[in-house]
């Protein structure tokens, strides 16, 4: 299928000024050429780490009226709906319902979920919200993108080595996810991160890792930007994941490098960069996006 006849729907948060959410993950699709269509899950004036933020948070009940807005005009038919940051119980299981219904009219749909819940042992989402993704969300989910935290949320497991992640991306397959990528692990070294992926195809399973650099600063609405990067690049390749995963750390690494020199640039020698001054330089990594130069290569795990 052409990408100017996919259609994705993002149900994720969303901000007025800043990238995070659908701000860091409609620009990269458009520009890759995809029907693009979102959910705000929330409103805010700007993201989390800033002193202050105000807005507004959607409910299960006017999700559910969007979504039956959708429905009674016949434009509900997705190739992929992408989930990301969701904050109640009630909304997460109003998805639910919804990537059931989009699978009857379309059985062919894709459901990618980046389940949103936390990094680095702290968890931001309530605590409620991960039987439900446990039990009732990732069963349906063809493709999952947690983070090494995410993971061991999901999974109850210590991840602490590449053993420890395989046998968490088999707990994913055993409920029948057939692609799982960590997007960024840390094991032994401390001057990188590792990505983790493994696919099933029929009967074939492949497995990959991918060693990144770690860049000396935080980024904030990188996930965001990694998933619908991943979504483009699989749907070019869908049965490659090795060189989908490539074009996506291709392009995330150039969106950080770009961010971390202009943060550097603007808050000056010696003085620690704002939250303003490290939101990601998306838009003028448009190229980057579009032909992502690949450096950093795959290999079987």
């Amino acid at each position: 299928m052409a990408e100017e006849d996919c259609r994705v729907l993002l149900v994720q948060s969303h901000v007025v000024s800043g990238y995070v959410g659908n701000k860091s993950a409609v620009f990269p699709l458009q520009v890759l050429g995809f029907e693009v269509d979102y959910i705000n899950s929330v409103q805010f004036s700007n993201h989390t780490g800033y002193k202050s933020f105000k807005g507004q948070v959607l409910n299960a009940e006017q999700l559910k009226e969007l979504f039956d807005g959708l429905k009674a005009n016949n434009i509900n038919n997705y190739s992929y709906l992408v989930t990301g940051y969701i904050g109640s119980v009630s909304f997460l299981e109003g998805v639910l319902d919804i990537v059931k219904e989009f699978k009857k009219v379309k059985p062919d749909l894709l459901y990618v979920c980046d389940p949103v819940m936390g990094d680095r042992g702290f968890m931001y989402v309530p605590k409620e919200l991960l039987p439900v993704y446990q039990e009732k969300i990732i069963p349906h989910a063809d493709l999952v993108t947690p983070n090494q935290y995410e993971a061991e949320l999901l999974t109850g497991l210590s991840i602490k080595t590449k053993p420890d992640a395989i046998q968490a991306m088999d707990m994913f397959h055993e409920k029948g996810v057939k692609s799982v990528v960590l997007s960024s692990c840390e094991f032994e070294s401390s001057s990188t991160l590792v990505l983790l992926g493994s696919q099933i195809n029929g009967d074939e399973k492949k497995r990959i890792e991918l060693e990144m650099p770690k860049l000396n600063l935080n980024f904030t609405g990188t996930g965001d930007l990694f998933t619908a990067c991943l979504v483009a690049w699989v749907h070019k390749h869908p049965k490659d994941l090795a060189t989908a995963c490539e074009k996506t750390i291709a392009t995330m690494q150039a969106v950080l490098q770009r961010t971390l020199e202009y943060a550097q640039k603007a808050a000056g020698p010696g003085n620690k960069a704002t939250a303003a001054q490290r939101e990601l330089r998306l838009v003028q990594s448009k190229k980057d996006i579009e032909e992502p130069a690949v450096t950093l290569k795959a290999k079987p795990l």
